[in-house]
This record gives C-alpha cells, sequence and structure tokens, in this order.
C-alpha cells in the first residue's frame, strides 16, 4: 500500500504539487487580485517578496514568492554572532578530512539536553556556502522544543530533513508541516522556522544544498509516472500570528556561512496572512514512492530509485541526489541480486531510518547510523552477503519488509568533521575487516588451462584453442 503509518496522526492541512504554483490565504480577501505590489495591500498588509533564484532565472527554474504579512521580515534589531561553542555547524572552522577509507557509524546518541539549533552537528560536507557550492550533511539529536517566540532560518543552503526518531512539528513562515519518520521535508534557504518536539527526543539527518535547489529526477524511458510522483508533495497553507504590540520579545537566528547570528525583534516573525509563489517548504511520504526495476536479469543502478536530485552544470551529474532503499520485489533470474562490488566517482552517505538493510549482514548497520563511500572508495556487500547471495534459491522474494534505507549521493569529494571522525565516538574501527577482509578466494583454474606456452610467453584460453597473442 503506498503510504506509511505512522504513530502520531496528521494534524495539519496541505496543498498537493511539486513545484507547483500554489496559493493560499489565511483570511478571505488577503490575497492581492490581478497584482502582486498594490499601493494598499489587502487589510492593510505588508508586501514582501522572497526569491529564491536570481529574478532572471528561466521560467522553468524561478522560484520566488509574494509575502503578505503584517509586519515585514526587516523589522528586526541588527544581528550579533552567537557564542560558539555550543554548535558545531561551521565548515570553515570545523575542519574537514578528506580520507579514502571507507567509514561507517553506530547509531548516533539522542540528546534530550538541547534543542533544535544546538542539536545540529556537522558530520561531513564540500565546498563553501558563501560560493553557494557544494553540500553539508548533518546528524541532528535534540530532547527540547525551540522556545516558542525563536525562529531560526539557514542563508547557507536548503535542508532536506530526514527523522529517524521522533517527529517534528515545523512552523515556517507559510504555515506548518508535521513530519514523521518515513517521511521526509524540505525547508528552502531563507525560510524562517520553529521545531516543537511533540514525541519527546528526536534523531536524524539533514542534508544541506549550498547550491540550487531540489528537483524531481527526470524520467526518460520510464515515462511519465513512477518514482516520486509529484502529486504526492506537500505545501503548507497559510497560517498567522498577531503579536505586533512592541511587547513581546522574540529572537530570530540565522545559520550564515555556518555561524550562528541572533537579532531580537518586538513582533512575531509568523505573520504571514496569505501567499503565492514557486518557493515554499515541503513534505513527502517516502512510502508513496512507486519503485521499479529490473525483470529480467542484472542489478540496475540505483538510480532508479532517487526521489529528489540536485544536478550540477553538467546533466547527469548531481550535486546531490537523496536516494532511498524501500521494501519492493526482486525478480531478476541468473542475477547476483545485491548491488555489485563497486568503485564510484559518486561519493556515497548511507543512513538507515528503521529496519535491516538487505545489503548488509552482521547488524552493523543500524538505524540511527550511517556510512561513507567516498569517491572511488571501493564497497559492496559484505562477506555474509555476498555468501548468501551467491547461494540463494532465486525465486521471487520481497526485500527490505518493515525497513528504509536511503543515500545521499554526491560528485564532491566529501570531507569528514572532527566531530563526525573522532569526537562523537561512533567510527567503527573494524568496519573493513568485518565486512571486506573476510571475503575468500573462489577462483579455480580450468585443468585444461596451461600456466604457459611453449615458449613462455602466453597462455592458453580453452574457449578458443589457441594461444593468447597469436594471429
Amino acid at each position: 500500500m503506498p503510504v506509511s503509518s505512522f504513530k502520531t496522526p496528521e494534524k495539519y492541512k496541505y496543498q498537493n504539487g511539486f513545484s507547483s504554483y500554489h496559493e493560499s490565504e489565511a483570511v478571505e480577501g488577503a490575497l492581492p487580485i490581478g497584482a502582486n505590489s498594490p499601493q494598499k495591500a489587502p487589510y492593510g498588509l505588508y508586501n514582501e517578496k522572497l526569491s529564491g533564484t536570481a529574478f532572471t532565472a528561466p521560467r522553468h527554474e524561478n522560484l520566488q514568492t509574494w509575502l503578505y504579512r503584517i509586519l515585514p521580515a526587516a523589522a528586526h534589531a541588527p544581528f550579533e554572532s552567537k557564542e560558539a561553542n555550543t554548535y558545531k555547524t561551521n565548515p570553515g572552522d570545523l575542519k574537514l578530512h578528506q580520507i579514502p577509507n571507507q567509514l561507517r557509524w553506530d547509531p548516533f546518541d539522542l540528546d534530550e539536553k538541547v534543542d533544535w539549533i544546538h542539536g545540529l552537528h556537522l558530520v561531513a560536507g564540500a565546498g563553501d556556502p558563501t560560493m553557494k557550492q557544494g553540500i553539508g550533511i548533518f546528524n541532528y539529536a535534540a530532547g527540547k522544543s525551540m522556545d516558542s517566540k525563536e525562529a531560526f532560518y539557514s542563508a547557507d543552503g536548503d535542508f532536506l530533513i530526514v527523522p529517524q526518531h521522533g517527529s517534528l512539528d515545523i512552523r515556517t513562515e507559510l504555515g506548518y508541516l508535521l513530519v514523521r519518520p518515513n517521511e521526509i521535508c524540505v525547508i528552502p534557504r531563507g525560510i524562517r522556522y520553529n521545531v516543537s518536539l511533540p514525541e519527546g527526543p528526536v534523531r536524524g539527518y539533514i542534508l544541506e544544498l549550498y547550491q540550487g535547489h531540489f528537483a524531481l529526477p527526470e524520467l526518460g524511458p520510464i515515462g511519465s509516472n513512477c518514482l516520486a510522483n509529484a502529486r504526492d508533495f506537500q505545501a503548507p497553507v497559510a497560517s498567522f500570528d498577531e503579536d505586533h504590540g512592541g511587547s513581546g520579545n522574540y529572537t530570530l537566528i540565522s545559520k550564515f556561512n555556518g555561524h550562528l547570528f541572533a537579532a531580537a525583534q518586538n513582533h512575531t516573525p509568523f505573520d504571514v496572512v496569505a501567499w503565492h509563489g514557486t518557493y515554499y517548504p515541503y513534505k513527502y511520504d517516502l512510502g508513496r514512492f512507486n519503485t521499479v526495476g529490473s525483470i529480467s536479469y542484472d542489478h540496475p543502478d540505483p538510480s532508479i530509485f532517487t526521489v529528489l536530485t540536485a544536478q550540477s552544470d553538467h546533466a547527469g551529474t548531481a550535486i546531490a541526489d537523496f536516494v532511498i532503499f524501500p521494501p519492493r520485489w526482486l525478480v531478476a533470474e541468473d542475477t547476483f541480486r545485491p548491488p555489485w562490488y563497486h568503485r564510484n566517482t559518486m561519493s556515497e552517505f548511507m543512513g538507515l531510518i528503521h529496519g535491516d538493510y538487505d545489503a548488509k549482514t552482521g547488524g552493523g548497520f543500524r538505524p540511527a547510523g550511517a556510512s561513507l563511500h567516498n569517491v572511488m572508495s571501493a564497497h559492496g556487500p559484505d562477506s555474509g552477503t555476498h555468501l548468501k547471495a551467491s547461494t540463494a534459491e532465486l525465486k521471487p522474494m520481497k526485500v527490505g519488509e518493515g525497513s528504509m534505507a536511503f543515500m545521499f549521493e554526491s560528485c564532491l569529494m566529501v570531507g569528514v568533521t572532527e566531530w563526525g571522525l573522532k569526537q562523537c565516538q561512533k567510527v567503527q574501527p573494524d568496519y573493513n575487516a568485518e565486512s571486506w577482509e573476510p571475503l575468500k578466494v573462489h577462483f579455480k583454474r580450468p585443468e585444461t588451462l596451461q600456466n604457459k606456452d611453449k615458449n613462455g610467453t602466453g597462455e592458453q584460453r580453452p574457449d578458443l584453442g589457441k594461444w593468447v597473442g597469436e594471429s
């Protein structure tokens, strides 16, 4: 059934559609008709434009939204730098270790002492947010809701949030999103939001995209449907507060080049009465993903499991792909069904939301854990999985039941922070030794194959009946 079951029931209304032009008003008549910026907006509201791309970006990729709010977003005191010793979000200050070793992490800890902002830990990344190039990969773990009079935004990039434990009740300027494990959400660059925790402690993963925005992958010969269907993405409806008497004490927190800055304002930041446009937060239920795969032979490339992509300037090469491995049927004949052993020009950071990943055995890859196989670092099924897959009866079988693994894939070489490599104390030192060093040699030279020819220069190929190199 193409829908997930959730512990926390849905409580919000949404608008459906990916990259659709949406409009929403919490008060009827708040959206102006026939103009975006009338001399006097309805009900005395302020007109404000939120630009996610350059004004002159091509129409098919242009992302802009008009907001109609009680006070403009600019109405706050100057930003001041926040304390730097309680957060770990800055790629410039945190040294990145680019290493070829295969890495795997035990489950990251829950942390009930901190809120969303102080629960962010940069694990790995590449590039530079000041140049709008690259990505950041975060673990988040929090046990407290943000103060209701705080709002947070990242000027560095779009947050793709993947909950693993606990639900996120996210209030954005444009409305509410309830995001639960097996759902994802994207909060675009600059959009302000507050995170509360309706079920207590939370934990999960974030891919921050410094350049461009996420899009649905092209389907090519697949056709017009399958993978993540546009209709299943959900955007919020307008919702607002009225607290503008000057007596409020609100704090706006900005992540700017990884550093945190705070500004005071005496009115609520959540005062958007209406909005329309193409730049907005959204969520998606991974249980609705419509998988495709081989029904004859060979394991296909993991690109067929791409939910969202952010392409580089080179078509078909992604700065970031978000890929999932959901429950699915395998029916291929005379085929080694798990992923083949490979070395990849792309970097692969994997996480597990729940269940067991079908390409690993032994329990080393667990929910809330992760792995990183960097550019050209060889990897593939561990020895136990290889043995099992090589001897299995090849009948139709369902894999991944009760499981959801995912991958952040990038064409960039990903560096690991000091926190991710050492301070978190979660890196498994024996990952390689447990996974691939136990692989055994199964090669058997055919008896008909001679070691050397009579001149000692070549080897005989019994399928051709002549010497290699002989014309």
